[in-house]
């Protein structure tokens, strides 16, 4: 079986470090864009009486030739190997991904959503409404994250740098509350930094507080 985009998805990651590991762990902004083929309202026609939808869509920048059936999930720490389809790795068989995002608006054939976990450009191949009767299971177990949540920072930056961010100043606070650096990278005062909303930003991290170094445009 062949398939093909039927959109894009456009917001503020322009790469991959930085974004969350989960859909829903920041109310990151992003559009979703149709191809020429699909740029039709009718295919949206009654979406707008559903709150959130499911996409699947494309690790882009993660293409293998080669994959294992075992991975490191970050949660337990990049050291214990686990099934790979017992775990959410963008490293897989046919590279593509499930997110649940919530709709924020429907505008001229271009879907606003919130919550999503994609880079800036990932092909989207459908998207589905979610159905609360039978796709919330709150009694579900969780596996082996139930037990291993990521620690939250404390986030600090001057007025300045959150003066340069404006109203992405928040989004991107929840981003770095959720820390993050690899799993297995607790290196105290390490610089990292990673793009965002057009800008580099740069921190580092000792303990549990999480310091945004410096914040430019970038080059």
């Amino acid at each position: 079986m062949e398939i093909q985009p039927i959109a894009t998805i456009k917001n503020d990651f322009t790469g991959k470090f930085g974004i969350p590991r989960q859909s829903g762990l920041a109310d990151i902004k992003s559009e979703i864009i149709f191809e020429d083929n699909y740029r039709d309202e009718n295919a949206l026609r009654g979406l707008e009486d559903f709150t959130h939808i499911w996409l699947i869509w494309g690790f882009s920048e993660n293409i293998r030739d080669k994959h294992s059936l075992t991975v490191r999930p970050p949660r337990l720490g990049g050291n214990v190997r686990m099934g790979v389809f017992a775990t959410r790795s963008p490293f897989r068989p046919n590279n593509l991904g499930l997110s649940c995002v919530k709709i924020e608006k429907i505008e001229n054939g271009v879907i606003t959503v919130s919550g999503a976990d994609l880079m800036n450009g990932t092909p989207i191949y459908d998207i589905k409404p979610y159905v609360p009767y039978s796709d919330s299971h709150p009694e579900a177990a969780g596996g082996f994250t139930d037990n291993n949540e990521f620690n939250e920072l404390t986030v600090c930056a001057d007025d300045e740098i959150i003066s340069k961010l404006g109203d992405k100043w928040d989004v991107l606070k929840a981003v770095l509350q959720n820390d993050p650096r690899p799993a297995y990278q607790e290196d105290n005062g390490r610089v990292y930094g990673f793009s965002f909303a057009h800008k580099e930003v740069k921190f580092s991290v000792t303990g549990d507080i999480l310091t945004v170094l410096e914040v430019c445009d970038e080059q």
